[in-house]
């Protein structure tokens, strides 16, 4: 895929779209500020067959209204808010990757981007498997642990971002639901003893009755809508169930 800053439209070399490699679905959430429609459904559908979530702002005040992402595709040219004061503002409230995507070529735009808060800066017109190398690397960078999601069939567990996903629903959970859940979803399968999940979720600090895991157990379970995921081990504790 090549954008052109000039005519505004993308080429993706055919009918069949980019070529692009397909690596595993990411689950990771990429959030597209774009003006220009067609440019930003065309990033859409790459970044989506690329196993990206997606989401789309027009314009500055949209992007302020959206939700949580990883990586954030900022377009520096938008009708209502200046590029540079849109990337402070999200810098200032999300540790999400940016990278500045703009016609902008001279290098104190450059600088001064990457001074507002940006990772990375890309030009138009570029490549879509670049955008793709680039998007790979600014998660490496403000993640060198790579993403350290934990994948068990339809559900995703997401210690970074501590979000939860389940057959592409997003779960919101409680801080002390999801440190249950990401116990469990270290080594799926694996049977946890009740003083086991209590050590790892409480940090070695709970004293009082262990029925409180009960408790917060049937609350995920509920949570989740699919109270055979997590099996009760009679006698030992709690494991993630096994997908056939």
């Amino acid at each position: 895929m090549a954008i052109d800053p000039n005519s505004k439209h993308a080429s993706d070399g055919g009918a069949g779209g980019p070529a692009v490699a397909q690596g595993p679905p990411t689950g990771l959430q990429v959030l597209v500020i774009e003006d220009d429609p067609a440019i930003g459904k065309q990033l859409e559908r790459g970044l989506v067959r690329a196993g990206y979530r997606v989401s789309l702002a027009a314009d500055g005040s949209q992007a302020l209204l959206a939700g949580p992402a990883d990586v954030i595709l900022l377009d520096l040219g938008l009708p209502d808010i200046d590029g540079l004061e849109l990337c402070q503002r999200l810098r200032a409230r999300s540790a999400a990757a940016i990278i500045a995507v703009t016609a902008r070529s001279e290098e104190a735009t450059r600088v001064a981007t990457l001074d507002a808060g940006a990772d990375d800066y890309l030009i138009k017109p570029f490549g879509f498997g670049e955008l793709l190398a680039r998007v790979r690397a600014v998660l490496r960078r403000v993640n060198p642990a790579e993403t350290g999601q934990f994948r068990h069939g339809a559900l995703v567990v997401d210690p970074r971002t501590r979000r939860v996903f389940l057959a592409d629903r997003d779960i919101a959970l409680t801080p002390k639901e999801f440190d249950l859940l990401a116990c469990l979803a270290e080594d799926p399968g694996r049977a946890l003893t009740r003083q086991e999940i209590l050590e790892r979720a409480w940090g070695g600090h709970w004293y009082g009755p262990s029925k409180v895991l009960d408790v917060h157990m049937a609350s995920l379970r509920r949570k989740l809508g699919d109270p055979a995921l997590i099996e009760t081990v009679y006698g030992v504790g709690y494991r993630l169930a096994s997908i056939e």
